[in-house]
């Protein structure tokens, strides 16, 4: 079992690999127990958003780790990953502007992985 870090930045190297945009991890345990880490990601179109979370799917599965829960995969507009120590968030761009979780979690710092 990794790390929440080291499944954060398998996270950020699965959205890498699929050429995720704006890739930003919050350090999260500090501000809230939902998660350890954010990751979040904004992707070009629906198609995008679903190639994303399929590589993170995969990519954290061979690593062992198990999804607890996935929302909104259907609509592709704002996808959630929920890990336990990471939830990773993937985004159309006008839906991260309208949620701009940056924002709204201000108080977390930002990581480079």
């Amino acid at each position: 079992m990794r790390t929440p870090k080291e499944m954060a930045a398998l996270a950020v190297q699965a959205l890498e690999d699929k050429k995720g945009l704006e890739i930003k991890v919050l350090e999260m345990e500090k501000v809230t127990v939902l998660a350890d880490y954010f990751v979040i990601c904004t992707a070009s179109s629906t198609t995008h958003v679903k190639t994303l979370a399929d590589a993170v799917e995969k990519l954290l599965e061979e690593s062992g780790e198990k999804l607890l829960h996935r929302e909104g995969y259907r609509s592709g507009g704002w996808v959630l990953l929920d890990y336990g120590g990471v939830v990773v968030h993937l985004f159309l761009e006008e839906t991260r502007e309208f949620y701009n979780l940056e924002r709204l979690w201000a108080d977390a710092k930002a990581v480079e992985l």
